[in-house]
């Protein structure tokens, strides 16, 4: 989840393509851990959220050469007294082609950049990956501590290490504190859950 660290007026193309990139994140992350035809339908408000900025680029903030500094407005239809419907022509259908091929362009270049990042961090991803599958929900302090290669203390949480006395003796699934875990099937999609004592 991003948070606003302060108001912003402007972003950058940077920043935008950043923004597109991270939404992209979880379909790309499914898709390294799982594997392609895993691939669920969790995304699609992230999707959603990269087609609208990418279209904002486009026909808005002038973020796209073969289109300009020009704002573009998607055609609309109005209704009058409820009966008939008027549509208002804005762009030529040569236009509106072109629009929809930079927003999947920007889409694209977004998917990219995520792929990229997530592969050359595959074990960071990995470790994040096997610590939501045990606590669901991750702060930013948690997954910074996890990333160090430190164990995550929540009071009450039964999932630890087996070092406390009131755990049920399950290995974490994250890191020991101050070492990396090694990922036995890294890069082979396997997360499934360790073995139970006496299973």
């Amino acid at each position: 989840m991003r948070l606003p660290e302060r108001d912003q007026l402007s972003k950058s193309y940077e920043q935008l393509i950043s923004d597109l990139a991270v939404a992209m994140g979880g379909r790309v992350a499914e898709e390294l851990i799982f594997g392609k035809d895993k691939v669920t339908t969790g995304a699609s408000s992230d999707i959603n959220m990269v087609t609208q900025y990418a279209r904002k680029m486009v026909t808005e903030w002038g973020f796209s050469e073969k289109l300009g500094n020009v704002k573009y407005v998607d055609n609309q239809e109005e209704v009058f007294l409820g009966h008939s419907v008027a549509q208002h022509k804005n762009v030529s259908e040569k236009t509106a082609q072109l629009i929809d091929e930079e927003v999947r362009r920007f889409s694209d270049e977004a998917l990219s950049f995520a792929r990229r990042v997530l592969t050359e961090h595959i074990d960071d991803l990995h470790i994040l990956a096997k610590g939501l599958l045990e606590y669901e929900t991750l702060s930013g302090k948690e997954i910074e501590a996890l990333l160090r290669g430190e164990e995550i203390n929540r009071p009450g949480h039964t999932g630890g290490t087996g070092t406390d006395s009131g755990n049920t003796g399950r290995r974490s699934a994250v890191p020991a504190s101050g070492v990396r875990k090694e990922n036995p099937g890294e890069g082979k999609g396997d997360l499934s859950p360790e073995p139970q004592p006496g299973n």
